[in-house]
């Protein structure tokens, strides 16, 4: 296996949504939903994404100013294709498009609150969060 990865490729909305149902991402994203799947794509200015020849494998979606601070949105792997260092890479791939003095910032997904401290990943504990909606008191 060959994984190749890529910088900023666009991908089609339906193999983003298809990916992240396969890696089991889907469950916390509005997948039903096309339009905000495509804002979400077309909202994010660093997008790395690996295949395995045709077939997109995974995906690291951010949003980040490159000098002080970088959301990593969402990063995703094929189930079928974890545990090989998909994710570490893209992660990896992620970091080396961002200036020296950026850190990425991203929330974990439950299933995976074991895996990013094993990457060097420290927890943050003021981290707050408004949901849509909700509005400032």
């Amino acid at each position: 296996m060959a994984i190749s990865y890529r910088v900023n490729q666009s991908i089609p909305v339906v193999k983003f949504i298809d990916l992240l149902e396969r890696s089991g991402l889907a469950e916390r994203r509005p997948v039903e939903d096309r339009e905000c799947m495509q804002g979400m794509l077309n909202g994010a200015n660093l997008l790395i994404t690996a295949w395995d020849g045709v077939q997109l494998v995974g995906v690291s979606r951010s949003l980040t100013d490159f000098h002080y601070a970088c959301y990593l949105s969402d990063i995703a792997v094929d189930r079928e294709y974890q545990h090989q260092g998909i994710g570490r890479e893209l992660i990896r791939m992620t970091q080396k498009q961002l200036g020296s003095k950026a850190r990425l910032i991203l929330l974990a997904a439950p299933l995976a609150q074991d895996y990013y401290p094993k990457l060097g990943f420290r927890l943050h504990d003021r981290c707050w969060v408004l949901e849509a909606g909700d509005e400032v008191q």
